[in-house]
């Protein structure tokens, strides 16, 4: 009798799907004889550890506890830790047996055997990501016992948010135990089971026309006929069919596939740093255990921070995964501490995040990264590609602008060109993840998706679980196996980063395109503003570590004390460290729950107070070390920059004595004490008292308030409206005639989903000027040296602002202090610049330079970058006058046609239900100018330093030999940027100096330190050349947004 049926396409593709479902019929199908018997424990204990503890200390208590019954376990409430002790007999009938241990209390678990970490759990409240078995035993005796631990986390793969991934977490959540057991694991249903997978696979993701699909449909089809589930002597005969069907092999034109395993652990979101320790435990000895089984297998893992954290607390784990790093499975990358913000941190943190990370991984694996690797950021600096080559940094990776919503990005594989012109090559896997189920999907979609078709024919496959950990299964590793090279796909190989980019850099280099200029992402664009004290506390001790680093490096020179420099840079790295863990891309962003908030502000708090401390000591040693040695108290100013200024500036505490006959300072209504202080560029001199060339003068009109000094004359009306700003030099005014600026404006802010991270552009639909609803405005100061204003809004029922408008004697720009009470719900407050200036483009600055941005809609790419990221400025200029707002802690803006807008706050409600809620503080200014930015006569570079930095002024204690100029700079469009102590352990400070103005230039650098020889080196601190003798002088040639770093060597 002829059996030929006629087959139905979606029938016979849903009777795979269903034999090999763990959802329908698993009482016949084959998925339901995975595991073929099962026994109960022998023995359950349970401690309630609550906070996370030692495994002995856990052990101790377990072994004090009493037996419990399953049904009473109550794993809760949320971020709580639980152990368990768990005895099991395997019974002597499973003789031959590969036995696994089953454990689902639908959260996160580690199993521990023999006094190690062994593998990670996931339970199936994380369905798509859960992993429950434990492999006891693949050839069992019969009768073995087994003692194991278990720590449990009251916390899934994705935390505990209530009734939603990202909802805020839920304090009350808890875990029940689902399954506990021993079972016998069934080797060759399993082997069946990913051979059906991969063919059910083929024939739904490959082309509906394609002769392969219909072939894998069919092999998929004659297995099921061929098997009884029941009847293992049917098993052979199938594998027959899928083996003939994969060895049909492909031809050497087709795509190939570089497969590496990657576990992408966010260092902090949706729970807190405490937890991503055992994240990284749980993972990473998953991992190991399948390195064991795989040898072929490899692993990229980024992060210094995190591998840290686990030679800290599971030194095991760590021992095991350096053996692995030197046999080349486990692999390093990224090169950075964490997977920093790609947009807020400033170029020296950017610097720093490097340079900590990649001495990290030199010293305990013995090479740097060669792979800036930054899949899940939100956005990337057009400075990075220098950045990253200055570090060592060959290649770079990320997916993430396949997020965009508006505009494709053209490329896959292709060179990133920064501002400076350093070409960096670049690579987005096309299946657009970091964490393939490596699965046939993602095979074919990765060729089907790669956008350089023609110009190379390889790309990446990163395959595991990822954002909470888990990483890759032995499933995937089975299923890439079964794909590796079969009619029909690609081709796919187990591979490493290297690999890949020295695949492509030898075979397709010459035909990759170029983009250049910063990776815009088109999303996530309200992490700009989310979160403002972490801002705000990241950009002021970014400060204080550029006042702090110089002050180190001159007292190294000054002191050639090699013991105290030694310490001071292990004191200064713990707290660089500290500092960098809070750039991680969920944390400064502000898209992370309530509790790394409060860490994360904690943390900032900790080296806020010990920097400050740490650099009074340092400056008073410096000062001792440049005085006569005479004990008679002094007032100094100290200015680490390298350009003069002259500034209004509080004087130190109890100073009225000293100062007694002095006429240019001024007593403020709150008894503090400014003075006008000249200093040259980094310098430290005696206090000069200066008398303003034309007094600071407030005076009341009809209708308003006016602000005069010799630069600058600003005119408030009395409802708080800027009315006019005008230029004396220019005859300018910065405000358009008849519009109002610092005109505080409320939006709707109700993104599609992602909450805390975008601000969607129907928001501009919704602005709602706040007008009408000022509530005083009297003056507070009246000169000579600093006028002031002081104005009260309303900005709604609930929230409440006050501003000091101040305008100081000689100074350039007029500055508005803001103090918010804020307690709104998806409400976005942004304050406003209607300019009397008209051009294409506004620029912004960015890390060690700056970039332009479109000020209209005339294209989508134009239209995407209505919310854009920038450092302490953004300017809009035509050839002859132009206008910058400075900031001290703000990165979002916009500039549509004339109209610059700061974004000040925002109030999502998830996953943080409290973000930004109460009291907010911060500055910005507003500074007309002759030309553009980077005009001689501008100085807006300058002057944003000084905006956020205020010159320091304290007291000596002795008198200063002499005016001493620490460092001199021939050129304005060269900043020295950081002076600081060399990371090895010789005498030496590192100068890092970059052209801001972006032109080519030549520089002079002088210094009074006792220098000896210099040599230029990267960003690593390696030398790039043999020393040269210092003769009192160093010439240096400069690219556009050159950065450059010398050593200079102490006798």
């Amino acid at each position: 009798m002829d059996t030929t049926v006629q087959k139905h396409w979606r029938a016979t593709q849903e009777r795979v799907e269903k034999y090999i479902s763990d959802t329908y019929f698993t009482d016949v199908n084959l998925r339901g004889r995975l595991y073929s018997a099962n026994a109960p424990l022998r023995r359950l204990r349970w401690y309630k550890a609550v906070t996370p503890t030692t495994y002995d200390t856990a052990v101790a208590a377990l072994e004090a506890a009493p037996d419990v019954e399953v049904s009473s376990v109550c794993i809760g409430p949320a971020w709580s830790t639980h152990w368990f002790r768990c005895e099991v007999c395997v019974p002597a009938e499973w003789v031959g047996k590969h036995v696994r241990f089953c454990w689902d209390s639908g959260c996160e678990a580690m199993i521990w055997f023999q006094g190690k970490a062994i593998q990670g759990l996931t339970g199936s409240a994380d369905s798509h990501q859960m992993r429950t078995d434990f492999t006891l035993v693949k050839r069992a005796q019969g009768g073995e016992t087994f003692v194991l631990y278990l720590e449990a986390a009251a916390n899934g793969m994705f935390g505990a948010g209530h009734d939603g991934l990202i909802n805020p977490p839920d304090p009350k959540k808890s875990y029940s135990v689902m399954r506990v057991e021993i079972a016998v694991f069934e080797e060759v249903v399993n082997e069946l089971l990913l051979d059906l997978t991969v063919l059910f696979g083929m024939s739904k993701y490959l082309p509906s026309d394609s002769p392969r699909a219909y072939e894998a449909l069919y092999a998929a089809n004659d297995i099921i006929n061929a098997c009884n589930p029941f009847d293992k002597s049917t098993f052979e005969r199938c594998l027959t069919i899928s083996r003939k069907f994969f060895s049909e092999k492909n031809g050497d034109s087709q795509h190939t596939i570089h497969a590496i395993g990657h576990c992408h652990i966010d260092t902090a979101w949706l729970w807190p740093y405490s937890e991503t320790v055992r994240k990284c435990a749980r993972s990473w000895s998953t991992t190991l255990r399948l390195m064991e089984e795989y040898p072929e297998y490899k692993f990229a893992c980024s992060q210094a921070q995190q591998f840290e954290w686990v030679k800290l607390k599971y030194p095991s784990i760590y021992e095991e995964i350096k053996a692995k790093v030197a046999t080349g499975q486990f692999i390093p990358v990224g090169g950075t501490w964490v997977e920093m913000d790609g947009n807020i941190p400033s170029g020296e943190s950017f610097v720093r995040q490097f340079l900590v990370g990649q001495r990290f991984f030199k010293e305990e694996f013995g090479a740097y990264c060669k792979e800036f690797w930054l899949p899940d950021t939100f956005g990337y600096s057009a400075q990075l590609p220098q950045i990253m080559s200055g570090a060592g940094i060959k290649y770079f990776l990320t997916q993430k602008l396949s997020w965009n919503l508006t505009n494709t990005f053209p490329h896959n594989t292709f060179f990133w060109e920064g501002i400076d012109g350093t070409r960096i090559l670049t690579h987005f896997p096309p299946a657009n993840t970091y964490s393939s189920n490596a699965g046939v999907e993602d095979v074919v979609k990765t060729v089907k998706q790669f956008l350089d078709k023609g110009r190379s024919r390889q790309s990446m496959l990163l395959f595991g679980h990822g954002d909470g950990g888990g990483g890759p299964t032995e499933s995937m590793l089975q299923l890439l196996k079964r794909m590796a090279n079969v009619d029909g796909l690609p081709k796919v190989v187990y591979s490493s980063p290297e690999a890949f980019y020295s695949s492509v850099e030898n075979h397709d280099s010459s035909k990759l395109c170029t983009w250049k200029g910063e990776l815009y992402l088109e999303m996530h664009r309200g992490t700009y503003t989310s979160q403002a004290r972490l801002k705000r506390e990241n950009r002021k001790i970014e400060i204080l570590f550029h006042d702090m680093d110089f002050v180190a490096g001159i007292n190294v020179a000054l002191t050639k004390d090699l013991k105290m420099a030694a310490k001071r840079k292990a004191q200064l790295l713990d707290l660089w460290k500290l500092f960098l863990l809070n750039q991680f891309h969920d944390v400064l962003p502000g898209s992370s729950i309530d509790l790394v908030t409060k860490d994360a502000l904690a943390y900032y708090s900790e080296v806020k107070s010990e920097l400050s401390t740490l650099l009074s000591t340092k400056i008073a040693l410096m000062l001792s070390m440049l005085s006569k040695g005479e004990k008679e108290k002094q007032l100094v100013a100290i200015n680490t920059f390298s350009w003069p200024r002259q500034d209004v500036v509080h004087l130190p505490a109890h100073i009225n004595e000293e100062i007694t006959g002095v006429t240019c300072v001024q007593t403020l209504v709150d008894e503090s004490v400014v003075a006008l202080v000249s200093c040259g560029g980094m310098s430290v001199e005696a206090v000069q008292f200066c008398n303003p060339t034309h007094p600071v003068v407030v005076s009341e009109v009809a209708d308003g308030f006016v602000l005069d000094n010799n630069i600058v004359r600003c005119f408030f009306t009395k409802d708080g409206c800027l009315k006019s700003v005008l230029h004396k030099q220019s005859n300018r005014d910065a405000i358009e005639p008849g519009m109002c600026g610092n005109q505080f404006v409320l939006y709707d802010d109700i993104p599609l989903y992602w909450d805390a991270w975008d601000v969607m552009e129907y928001h501009l639909e919704t602005r709602k000027p706040v007008v009408k609803r000022c509530t005083s405005l009297t003056v507070v100061e009246r000169g000579p040296l600093r006028a002031s204003l002081k104005i009260v809004f309303d900005l709604s029922e609930r929230s409440h602002l006050q501003q000091f408008i101040i305008l100081d004697a000689n100074c350039p720009y007029v500055k508005f202090e803001t103090f918010v009470e804020w307690h709104e719900s998806h409400k976005f407050l942004k304050v406003e610049f209607p300019l009397n200036v008209r051009a294409m483009e506004a620029t912004y600055e960015i890390q060690f330079g700056h970039i332009t941005r479109p000020t209209h809609s005339n294209t989508s790419w134009d239209q995407a970058k209505f919310e854009v990221c920038g450092l302490k400025w953004a300017d809009l200029s035509d050839s002859a006058f132009g206008v910058a707002l400075l900031d001290d802690c703000k990165y979002g803006y916009s500039t549509r046609d004339n109209v610059m807008s700061l974004s000040l706050l925002r109030s999502p409600k998830a996953p943080d239900k409290y973000a930004d809620m109460g009291l907010q503080t911060f500055a910005y200014a507003l500074f007309p100018h002759q030309g553009t930015p980077t005009a001689a006569d501008a100085s807006v570079i300058q002057e944003s330093y000084n905006f956020n930095n205020p010159l320091r002024v304290v007291y000596s204690p002795g008198k200063i030999i002499e005016k001493q100029v620490l460092f001199e700079v021939s050129v304005r469009s060269v900043i020295l940027e950081t002076v600081k102590m060399c990371e090895d352990n010789k005498l030496g400070i590192v100068i890092r100096l970059y052209e801001a103005y972006g032109g080519s230039t030549l520089a002079c650098i002088r210094t009074c330190l006792p220098v000896t020889s210099y040599q230029k080196c990267n960003l690593l601190e390696e030398p790039l050349e043999q020393p040269v003798p210092f003769t009192g002088a160093i010439e240096l040639e400069f690219k556009p947004f050159q950065i450059i770093n010398l050593l200079l060597n102490v006798s």
